[in-house]
């Protein structure tokens, strides 16, 4: 069975999208269709179908009698991601450990390797590459609905914040972080992978709210 081909409109979803998470189109600005359309060389009816599923994912939000805004970052809204991010990739690590394929495990480890290398010789300040870490993890709990809900919506509202609210966390800390999570897994200790997960994320939701919340002091001051 051929793989379908993008149409425009989901050429359009992943333009707009990428300008959105990096903060192109700036968060609580207003959605023109025509300055869009114009700027993407793209028609009307491609252009709307992409924002609806925008809408779905959140990163698009509309207000009775404004109109379409790109969505705002919150405290709130990033407090409520990360409570439901820590919980389900906690279940994740229970999950793995003892679901974890052999070539999942070495998978992971050379990620860890090959990013402790990069980290050691190189003046890196901002740990940006651990996604696919956490990929891993997920995919490794062979839970499907676990796994839709975690790299679907919720996974670009969080990248939604991740970019823009860099948290500058050591990237070496973050990686040994990583490691014990995975030692846990091999270890076929769900209970601890779990623990350590939660408060990974949770220690990543701390750095990032500071961040926010110095982004609003400067836009309000």
């Amino acid at each position: 069975m051929e793989a379908r081909q993008p149409t425009l409109a989901d050429r359009t979803l992943t333009q707009l999208q990428h300008a959105i998470i990096g903060g192109e189109l700036r968060p609580g600005s207003k959605i023109n269709e025509q300055e869009i359309a114009t700027r993407f060389g793209v028609s009307r009816g491609p252009l709307r179908e992409a924002l609806q599923r925008l809408e779905q994912r959140r990163l698009i939000e509309r207000i009775p009698h404004v109109g379409a805004r790109v969505a705002t970052l919150t405290e709130a809204r990033l407090n409520d991601l990360y409570q439901v991010r820590a919980e389900l990739e906690s279940m994740a690590c229970r999950l793995a450990a003892g679901r974890i394929k052999p070539e999942q495990l070495a998978q992971l480890h050379q990620l860890l390797d090959r990013q402790e290398a990069v980290f050691s010789s190189q003046p890196v300040t901002e740990f940006q590459d651990d996604i696919d870490f956490h990929y891993g993890i997920i995919q490794a709990s062979g839970n499907q609905t676990l796994i839709a809900t975690l790299t679907g919506d919720l996974y670009h509202q969080l990248q939604m914040y991740r970019y823009q609210c860099s948290s500058g966390r050591r990237p070496l800390e973050a990686l040994a972080q990583h490691r014990a999570i995975l030692a846990a897994i091999a270890d076929g200790d769900g209970e601890m992978a779990a623990l350590l997960m939660r408060r990974h994320i949770e220690a990543g939701a701390r750095h990032t709210r500071q961040v926010l919340r110095q982004k609003m002091e400067e836009s309000s001051g």
